[in-house]
């Protein structure tokens, strides 16, 4: 074996064992801070707590029954709360609430949706799905359907 082959060796065997730590380190960040209960009989799941929602003014939690929930107040009337699907409808990137245009946008490509989820600026033509949320005991909960 010459040298430049043990380079290309040991820089694959480098590689391959940093791997599960790239794997481990991704995985505990992409997890939702939020502890989530599984789905009452009355088909509400807690998703969070209020004081989190009013520290960082949304919440989103990837471990639902239903997968990724994003929860915000509700523009008009900070005393409701909207719950939709954070995955855009056009190519799958999760929008975020844009507090200034009072909307959910699509940092990709632009998508734009209402409060209600209907879209409002293309290029996704399809809606967010939306869920029924409520504040109780200074929990959110969100209802799976």
């Amino acid at each position: 074996m010459n040298r430049r082959e043990f380079i290309g060796w040991v820089g694959v065997g480098s590689l391959a064992s940093s791997l599960p730590v790239v794997i481990a380190a991704c995985s505990s960040e992409t997890k939702s801070q939020v502890t989530t209960t599984p789905p009452r009989a009355d088909g509400f799941q807690v998703v969070g707590t209020v004081a989190d929602l009013e520290k960082n003014g949304q919440l989103l939690n990837g471990e639902t029954a239903a997968g990724k929930v994003l929860i915000v107040k509700y523009p008009n009337n900070t005393s409701q709360i909207i719950a939709v699907n954070p995955t855009c409808t056009h190519k799958g990137c999760v929008v975020g609430w844009n507090q200034d245009q009072s909307s959910f946008v699509c940092p990709c490509h632009g998508s734009k949706f209402a409060s209600d989820g209907k879209v409002t600026n293309g290029p996704a033509e399809k809606p967010l799905s939306t869920y029924t949320a409520k504040v109780e005991d200074k929990e959110v909960l969100v209802k799976i359907k």
